[in-house]
């Protein structure tokens, strides 16, 4: 198996909607996705407001032999999407169905923190998806992860017969003292668990860098795209068996497997220079959020939070396009719900990956922007 996986949480959607996928080049993407050797596709229950898996069943499952690819797919193990042991079964069975399949190569309990663990364990889930191991219905077993070292240490410890497990890591988070990076990747290699690499680019961050970040990589190689090296980055680690990457149109899967098609690990100067660029980075981004939109899900009052947190981003990174930026802040303020409305519930904090104090930047948006 290549070392690059097709992430299904960022599929290429329609200009105008937003929320509808574009099948034809889903379809068209994961044509040459294969064609070029490469077969790990994954998906969760919750991705694209729930449509991420019957597209993987349009777009790949009903046009392909089963052997050809193999499929990821995840046990929410958060509220809203589940309360009770009973409803692990209902979604299960209706994964398999919406995807089109007998069995998912790779299973995991997805996105475990501190928190979710406990509730995991109320569930009983690690029972529950080795009983759907023991049936057949799933290859492997494993988790992923949004917590500290520590976290990862205690669930391993407790849980040795998962298989694999997920974790973030990218350049920027590498050193981290919040999302670590590197240290639950060494926990990762002590319990001797293969690694799958999500958020390589941060959510587009570090394909997007600062005008001097980007002349440092450039200087190097002009023909290496800016997201190349966050790939490179975390495929070249030697417990890492892939790296996901959440495609959102043709150029993407073109430029991804132009380098991984035939990988290359990333040299001692090369290391060197990505060194320089996260501490740039450090200096320019104001707001670490990667737009996977988990904190949408429990928001009482729908704050599109991410959209808001990009937008603020570039404002600080541009003093000069204030107008522009405000502009973009109320428009997207009428069409959904003003930073201001936030009522402090804390639940989006509760759900993000990042560990974002969410309420206090939503802040800092208002003051900035109203």
């Amino acid at each position: 198996m290549k070392k690059l996986g097709f992430g299904l949480m960022r599929l290429p959607v329609h200009f105008k909607l937003p929320t509808l996928i574009s099948l034809g080049m889903v379809k068209k993407m994961t044509d040459y996705f294969i064609d070029n050797g490469f077969v790990y596709f994954d998906t969760a229950y919750m991705y694209h407001l729930s449509k991420s898996e019957s597209t993987v069943r349009t777009a790949l499952v009903d046009r392909y032999k089963r052997e050809d690819f193999i499929l990821a797919d995840k046990l929410p193990v958060m509220a809203p999407f589940i309360r009770n042991k009973e409803q692990q079964e209902t979604i299960f069975n209706k994964q398999l169905a919406k995807c089109g399949v007998e069995y998912f190569d790779y299973y995991l309990i997805h996105s475990l923190t501190a928190k979710s663990h406990k509730l995991a364990k109320e569930l009983d889930s690690f029972s529950f998806v080795q009983q759907k191991k023991a049936e057949g219905k799933i290859k492997h077993v494993g988790f992923s992860f949004h917590d500290n070292a520590e976290v990862l240490d205690t669930i391993l410890s407790e849980h040795p017969e998962v298989e694999f497990v997920q974790l973030q890591i990218n350049y920027l988070d590498w050193d981290s003292p919040r999302v670590q990076s590197r240290r639950c990747y060494e926990v990762a290699v002590k319990h001797g668990k293969p690694v799958i690499v999500m958020e390589p680019v941060k959510g587009g961050t570090l394909a997007n860098l600062p005008a001097e970040a980007e002349k440092l990589l450039k200087d190097y190689n002009p023909n290496a795209s800016i997201a190349s090296w966050a790939i490179r980055f975390a495929a070249s680690l030697d417990n890492v068996m892939v790296v996901l990457s959440g495609m959102s149109n043709f150029e993407q899967i073109q430029d991804n497997i132009s380098f991984m098609r035939n990988f290359e690990p990333l040299n001692e100067k090369e290391r060197a220079i990505i060194e320089k660029v996260v501490s740039i980075i450090n200096g320019a981004i104001t707001v670490p959020c990667t737009t996977c939109g988990y904190c949408i899900e429990g928001c009482p009052k729908k704050i599109p939070i991410p959209q808001f947190f990009t937008i603020y981003n570039k404002a600080m990174q541009t003093p000069n396009k204030q107008t522009t930026y405000r502009a973009s802040y109320k428009k997207l303020a009428k069409k959904y719900c003003s930073a201001t409305e936030c009522i402090e519930c804390g639940k989006c904090e509760s759900s993000c990956p990042q560990h974002i104090t969410i309420i206090k930047y939503l802040k800092d948006v208002s003051k900035h922007f109203e």
